[in-house]
């Protein structure tokens, strides 16, 4: 049968999340601190508003771009909470961020075309880049530099045929952001090489401290060359309810659609009219439910960094997400046997850095989004192991 598998798809690797979260899910007694899913339940009145849609009877097929009402609502939100701007007519509702990601390079990248990709970074970026027959770029972040990416890093890397750079943040795994002024310093290297950038906010409100957080999309100098995609699931914690979108200039918004035509139609209505609930009753209370789930996690990270550098993990403090990625290095291990052991010794499971790139092979991802009880419990166990191999 292998015959009939096409080469792309051979030559995927599993998700190196998916694949460790299995693995951990056969153990009994496991800890996980392993999947990036608020632990949060979708805040009632967003609930409400989709079981309210159900009982209506509204369970056709929408326009493929999405409700216009919460195209329209998604525009005004992002123009009020980060100064981007993008009309209705240029946003498409999808399958949660990941489908946005998937047509997005796919309606932009040829055979040979290389994308640039920040290491460590969300581990679907490189394989839907190789999927639409481009090529990944690994472009190095560093830790010591709050896993920012430098203009050095990106002219290292970029030749005649690169023609996209994605920009993942708040990124995931490694909590790092990059403020306006790091994002004003690559600016003249998009603009230097013709590149178009994709920025994947989909953590956009789960930023702490006092800096507010900057949308690469906001700048005028990108104008028609940049790409947003975010969605629901993360920040009002809707991850089953599958509602992202996209937002591009017009002529790859015309060939992205093409493609969710042919794929998915169109979000399904429930979860769009659900999505709506939240966008308004955020726009009248000041978006409380996710002012309340970001203080939560705010907490949640202040006791990890304190927790995981107080057991001797060298540690950048997050700024952004919901994940810490420590340095293991320390113990002698790799990210990798770091994970392995810690899930069979001590019962918690943690993702192997190496996940998210070749930069995170002395690394783990450790997710916060889950409940104090279970940090505490999980972080006397990791400061255990610790001690036994430092």
């Amino acid at each position: 049968m292998r015959n009939f598998v096409s080469r792309r798809a051979a030559d995927i690797k599993p998700s190196g999340i998916r694949k460790f979260f299995d693995f951990a899910s056969e153990r009994k007694d496991v800890i996980s601190l392993g999947v990036g899913e608020p632990d949060f339940i979708t805040p009632w009145a967003i609930r409400e508003a989709g079981i309210k849609t159900i009982q209506k009877g509204y369970t056709q097929y929408t326009s493929n771009k999405g409700l216009l009402s919460l195209r329209e609502e998604i525009s005004s939100y992002l123009a009020a909470r980060f100064g981007v701007f993008f009309n209705a007519e240029n946003i498409v509702i999808t399958l949660g961020a990941s489908e946005a990601i998937d047509i997005t390079l796919r309606a932009v990248v040829d055979d040979g075309d290389e994308v640039l990709v920040p290491d460590p970074s969300y581990v679907s970026y490189g394989p839907c880049v190789a999927l639409a027959g481009g090529v990944p770029v690994s472009v190095p972040c560093d830790g010591d530099n709050g896993f920012k990416l430098t203009p050095e890093n990106l002219e290292k890397v970029i030749t005649p045929k690169t023609k996209a750079l994605i920009f993942p943040y708040p990124n995931n795994p490694t909590g790092g952001i990059m403020e306006k002024e790091y994002i004003e310093k690559i600016i003249p290297v998009v603009l230097k090489h013709d590149l178009l950038l994709i920025t994947d906010e989909i953590y956009a409100e789960l930023t702490y401290g006092n800096e507010k957080y900057c949308s690469a999309a906001s700048f005028a100098q990108l104008k028609d060359r940049v790409v947003l995609i975010s969605g629901f699931s993360k920040s009002f914690a809707m991850t089953g309810w599958r509602v992202g979108y996209v937002c591009a200039p017009e002529e790859i918004m015309h060939a992205l659609l093409k493609i969710h035509q042919y794929t998915a139609i169109c979000a399904p209505i429930f979860s769009q009219y659900a999505a709506l609930s939240g966008l308004l009753n955020g726009k009248e209370d000041g978006f409380s439910a996710v002012n309340e789930m970001r203080e939560e996690y705010d907490r949640r990270r202040k006791f990890m960094f304190k927790t995981l550098t107080g057991a001797g993990l060298s540690c950048f403090e997050p700024k952004g997400a919901f994940y810490i990625f420590p340095c293991v290095k320390c113990t002698g291990m790799t990210g990798e046997e770091f994970a392995m052991r810690l899930l069979e010794e001590e019962k918690v499971a943690v993702v192997p850095g190496n996940a998210f790139g070749a930069f995170g092979e002395y690394y783990v991802r450790v997710s916060y989004a889950y409940s104090m009880k279970n940090l505490v419990e999980a972080t006397e166990k990791i400061a255990e192991f610790i001690k036994r191999y430092r």
